[in-house]
Protein backbone atom coordinates (compact mmCIF):
# COMPACT_ATOMS: atom_id res chain seq x y z
CA UNK A 1 0.00 0.00 0.00
CA UNK A 2 1.44 2.93 -1.19
CA UNK A 3 1.65 5.97 1.29
CA UNK A 4 -1.04 8.04 -0.30
CA UNK A 5 -4.36 10.05 0.88
CA UNK A 6 -7.27 8.30 0.02
CA UNK A 7 -9.78 11.29 -0.20
CA UNK A 8 -7.10 14.24 -2.05
CA UNK A 9 -4.43 11.65 -3.13
CA UNK A 10 -1.54 13.89 -2.43
CA UNK A 11 1.90 11.84 -2.10
CA UNK A 12 4.78 12.42 -0.68
CA UNK A 13 7.42 14.41 -2.22
CA UNK A 14 11.40 14.32 -3.02
CA UNK A 15 14.64 17.09 -2.29
CA UNK A 16 17.66 17.41 -1.07
CA UNK A 17 19.38 16.84 2.06
CA UNK A 18 22.27 20.07 1.77
CA UNK A 19 25.23 19.81 3.93
CA UNK A 20 26.95 22.35 5.09
CA UNK A 21 29.70 22.51 2.11
CA UNK A 22 26.21 22.53 -0.24
CA UNK A 23 26.80 18.76 -1.31
CA UNK A 24 23.35 17.18 -1.96
CA UNK A 25 21.90 13.72 -1.55
CA UNK A 26 18.10 12.68 -2.01
CA UNK A 27 15.64 12.41 0.44
CA UNK A 28 12.19 11.69 0.71
CA UNK A 29 9.24 14.79 2.75
CA UNK A 30 6.70 11.97 3.69
CA UNK A 31 2.77 12.92 4.64
CA UNK A 32 1.67 12.78 7.93
CA UNK A 33 -0.64 10.22 7.00
CA UNK A 34 -3.55 8.62 9.83
CA UNK A 35 -5.58 5.65 10.00
CA UNK A 36 -9.11 6.81 10.91
CA UNK A 37 -12.32 5.87 11.35
CA UNK A 38 -15.04 8.22 10.35
CA UNK A 39 -18.70 8.52 10.58
CA UNK A 40 -20.08 8.81 7.05
CA UNK A 41 -24.00 9.83 7.84
CA UNK A 42 -25.56 9.03 4.47
CA UNK A 43 -24.27 5.77 4.89
CA UNK A 44 -24.95 5.52 8.49
CA UNK A 45 -21.68 3.83 9.83
CA UNK A 46 -17.98 3.70 10.29
CA UNK A 47 -15.63 4.42 7.29
CA UNK A 48 -12.22 3.65 7.81
CA UNK A 49 -9.23 6.03 6.07
CA UNK A 50 -5.83 6.62 5.72
CA UNK A 51 -6.08 10.24 5.28
CA UNK A 52 -3.51 12.97 6.05
CA UNK A 53 -3.74 15.34 9.38
CA UNK A 54 -4.74 18.64 6.92
CA UNK A 55 -7.73 16.41 5.09
CA UNK A 56 -8.73 14.94 8.66
CA UNK A 57 -9.09 18.57 9.88
CA UNK A 58 -11.47 19.50 6.69
CA UNK A 59 -13.43 16.46 7.46
CA UNK A 60 -13.88 17.67 11.03
CA UNK A 61 -14.89 20.89 9.88
CA UNK A 62 -16.55 20.18 6.72
CA UNK A 63 -17.90 16.44 7.16
CA UNK A 64 -17.16 13.52 5.25
CA UNK A 65 -19.18 13.81 2.13
CA UNK A 66 -18.79 17.14 1.46
CA UNK A 67 -14.98 17.21 1.81
CA UNK A 68 -15.21 14.01 -0.81
CA UNK A 69 -16.98 15.82 -2.75
CA UNK A 70 -14.54 18.76 -3.10
CA UNK A 71 -11.50 16.62 -3.95
CA UNK A 72 -13.26 14.30 -6.52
Amino acid sequence: MSRKDEITGKQGKSGNNVSHSHRKSKRRFSINLIKKRVWDEEKGHYVTLRVSNKTLRTIKKKGLSSTVKDNS
